[in-house]
């Protein structure tokens, strides 16, 4: 990859589809004071990418409450999106925005060269703009939500969290 945990997340502006249908402009600076989870996906019409998608759109609002925005895309453009919007994945909560250009998925170390297309990348950015997880799978392999939930919520504590911990449980203390 060519970004790193620690580093300043690579900015971007990008179309994107908002919940209501409308096409709007979106730039990660733009989310600067709160997490950001930015993810990445293969393509759309496609099988194990509206099980993922679905998921996050069903875990908004736990997203939402831990002060975190979602931004979800492909290379596909906005009309591809509007298009399997209006035809099977149903009302989105959160923007789904296009990498026409790749050059997002180029910049966040995701993008297959060869076939064009993003890996299942999965980034969690802090208030500050700065990278704090990235996770990335191959194209067959689905992602889980609650997983990342679940690690943004260890982060959101500031504390060292131990293995297998659960929100709730306690910490190790401060780093």
């Amino acid at each position: 990859m060519s970004i790193q945990v620690g580093s300043p997340a690579p900015d971007f502006t990008a179309q994107a589809v908002l919940s209501n249908g409308e096409f709007k402009e979106v730039k990660l600076s733009d989310y600067k004071g709160k997490w950001v989870v930015l993810f990445f996906y293969p393509l759309d019409f496609t099988f194990v990418c509206p099980t993922e998608i679905t998921s996050f759109n069903k875990h908004y609002d736990d997203f939402v409450k831990a002060n975190t925005e979602i931004l979800g895309g492909s290379i596909d453009s906005v009309y591809s999106h509007l298009a399997w919007i209006n035809n099977g994945l149903g009302k989105m909560k959160f923007p789904l925005f296009s990498d026409i250009t790749k050059q997002i998925s180029r910049d966040y170390g995701v993008l297959l060269e060869d076939k064009g297309i993003a890996l299942r990348g999965t980034f969690i950015i802090d208030p500050d703009g700065i990278l704090r997880s990235a996770v990335v799978n191959d194209t067959n392999t689905g992602r889980n939500v609650n997983e990342t939930l679940r690690t943004l919520k260890a982060m959101e504590t500031g504390e060292l969290t131990p293995c297998d911990w659960e929100p709730g449980q306690e910490t190790l203390g401060k780093a």
